[in-house]
């Protein structure tokens, strides 16, 4: 596992796969109801480890023991909590902003009601355009992370069943969705 230290896409790729099911429990057992509400431990997972590689990329993992590298992804995976943690709250007050203040016209009128769910224009069209940089970015995917994204992501599949496909191992199948989606997202915001 030294080659990690060297920037070794996978000697670190085989580091994340191996503390993958740890880091899974750890994100499960750390997240609170707020996050919990919203998010899977495996989503998490996945969002840290890409992160991570992200990271990587830029930086050099001075890789000192697998103790030491679990700690240093445990301690990125209770930073990413914090961070959903924020932003979750942050969510609810705009949702709680946005709450009719008139509890009893909101039953009289269910068409109201309904409209309020509603996503505005603005909201509309900002969704459409997201909607069309992610497209355009999975055209330029390589195939492979094409297929994963899909299966994994917009399909629901399992990583056991994408593993089978991919005639690969369920933990390989959640490491190659985090590359994936690490790639998708630069090439979606235009390397921002």
């Amino acid at each position: 596992m030294t080659q990690a230290g060297t920037g070794d896409a996978a000697a670190i790729a085989a580091l994340l796969a191996r503390f993958l099911p740890g880091l899974e429990r750890h994100l499960a057992q750390h997240a609170g109801p707020l996050i919990r509400r919203h998010e899977s431990p495996q989503d998490l997972a996945q969002s840290v480890c890409r992160e991570v590689l992200e990271r990587l990329r830029d930086e050099r993992l001075e890789y000192r023991g697998a103790a030491a590298f679990e700690q240093w992804l445990y301690q990125a995976a209770l930073h990413k909590l914090q961070n959903r943690h924020r932003f979750w709250r942050a969510e609810r007050r705009d949702a709680l902003r946005q709450a009719s203040p008139d509890p009893v016209s909101s039953s009289v009128d269910p068409v109201a009601d309904l409209a309020k769910t509603q996503p505005t224009p603005s909201q509309e069209a900002s969704r459409r355009e997201a909607s069309a940089q992610v497209a355009a970015a999975m055209q330029q995917l390589p195939e492979r992370d094409r297929q994963v994204v899909q299966w994994c992501h917009f399909e629901k599949r399992e990583h056991a069943e994408v593993a089978a496909l991919l005639g690969i191992t369920p933990s390989h199948s959640r490491v190659l969705l985090a590359r994936a989606l690490a790639r998708l997202a630069v090439l979606a915001t235009g390397g921002k």
